[in-house]
């Protein structure tokens, strides 16, 4: 009986590496859908009202580095002669200064396939910096290029907000949110936006709710079809219903 268990210690000596865990990999791969009554960017919406299918994937490293694309459809009304598609790309650097808050550093490109609007490409270029600590985050970003959504001579607008996003219940989060778009050389284009929101984890899916508006002239952000038959304030006060999964 002994030796039966002096064997066996031994063997189990010998085996256990076998067991031992993998180190993590320093690599991250995730990937994003969501299904939205309305696409609205900083307020004002993309698909005319219309709801949006939206997606994209992210790459992270365990340094703080990361990429990453995002797409949506967009309204041909809005963004015309092109493929009514916008895709973003974007790559940047978080890091954490001091204990407890993120610092994110980053480069995002605004892509819309083949659009142009009275002649000027609606792309754009921002540089962006933000920080985040606990439920709190802000982030500035800075047009870096001539060409700035559809307007030239713009290189410096700048969109500043605010987010605060805390859990009220199990899975359950508030979202509150603030920013401001300057347009430099067109400031009557400028406004403030705003969004209060819940959102719920049910495990299949998020399912949020949010009610999405802003100042913005309303004169200034109404669009037409192609027959002109039909008008819209695209920045006017509306509740977007939105279904997300992250994989």
């Amino acid at each position: 009986m002994k030796k039966l268990m002096l064997t066996a210690a031994v063997l189990a000596t010998f085996a256990a590496p076998a067991f031992a865990e993998a180190p993590a990999s320093p690599h991250t791969f995730t990937g994003n859908l969501t299904v939205a009554s309305d696409y609205r960017f900083r307020g004002i919406s993309q698909t005319f009202g219309k709801p949006a299918v939206q997606g994209g994937f992210d790459y992270a490293h365990s340094s703080g580095f990361y990429v990453g694309n995002w797409n949506s459809n967009v309204s041909g009304n809005q963004y015309p002669d092109g493929a009514s598609l916008e895709m973003d790309f974007y790559g940047g650097y978080k890091f954490e200064p001091v204990a407890g808050l993120t610092a994110d550093v980053g480069l995002l490109k605004y892509y819309y396939p083949g659009a142009s609007i009275a002649g000027v490409r609606p792309d754009a270029l921002e540089l962006y910096v933000g920080a985040s600590y606990k439920w709190f985050s802000a982030k500035y970003s800075h047009a870096v290029n001539d060409e700035y959504f559809g307007l030239t001579n713009a290189d410096g607008s700048y969109y500043l907000d605010l987010n605060a996003n805390v859990e009220i219940a199990d899975k359950t989060t508030l979202g509150l949110h603030v920013g401001h778009q300057k347009f430099k050389n067109s400031g009557a284009l400028d406004y403030t936006d705003y969004k209060i929101g819940v959102a719920r984890d049910f495990g299949f899916a998020t399912i949020g709710l949010a009610y999405v508006g802003s100042n913005a002239d309303s004169a200034l952000y109404t669009y037409s079809n192609a027959s002109g038959s039909k008008s819209k304030d695209v920045s006017k006060d509306a509740v977007v219903l939105s279904l997300s999964k992250t994989f």
